[in-house]
This record gives C-alpha cells, structure tokens and sequence, in this order.
C-alpha cells in the first residue's frame, strides 16, 4: 500500500483523523500540540497519525491535502485545515459548530 492510499484509507475509516508530528499522547511540535489541546478539550474522539513515521508519509499528506504544513485535520473525509486555522475557528466557536453539524460528539467542558 502506498503512503496516499493510506492516508486516504484513514481520511475515509475515521470520523475524526489528525496527521501530526508525533502522538496525541506525545505530540513532537508545537503546532500539533495546540490542535491535539483543542480536540481534547472539546472531548472529540479521534485518531493520531503520526507522519514523523516515515517521510513517504509525511510527503505524502501533503500532496494529498495540497497543504504544505503539518499538522492537519480531516472530519467526515474533508481537510479542515492545520494549526492557525483549527485555532481561529475554535476561538470563533465555528469548530464546535462544524463538528456537531457534521455528527461528531462532543463531550462538555468541565465548568469552572
């Protein structure tokens, strides 16, 4: 199997599929870390895919999305966008509202 036929087999098998740098539990850049904080805060259950495994892959994700950074987001089969752009619409709220249009689950935020 190639890296894009991967890739494109988990955009297509998972709701929700993150491609970082590194793991949700042990993210190896910033960037990643900030979308894997957002997502764990929102309580969305979604999978990992570190690209740090190999660098057809992480090559790859980037023909395969015609974005050239890293990390970067997929729901329901579409490419949300990477760090600033996760970022913006999660502070505008419109990540939230994205997700629970589309399905996906969110857990509550604990009250403070």
């Amino acid at each position: 199997m190639s890296a894009l036929e991967f890739i494109d087999q988990q955009v297509k098998s998972n709701d929700v599929v993150l491609f970082m740098k590194g793991t949700p539990q042990f993210p190896q850049c910033g960037f990643s870390g900030q979308v894997v904080q957002i997502l764990d805060y929102l309580g969305v259950p979604y999978k990992g895919v570190n690209v740090l495994d190999s660098d057809e892959l992480r090559q790859g994700i980037k023909t395969y999305s015609n974005w050239p950074t890293i990390p970067q987001l997929y729901v329901k089969g579409e490419f949300v966008g990477g760090c600033d752009i996760i970022r913006e619409m999660f502070q505008a709220g419109e990540l939230q509202s994205s997700l629970k249009e589309k399905g996906i689950t969110l857990r509550a935020p604990a009250q403070a």
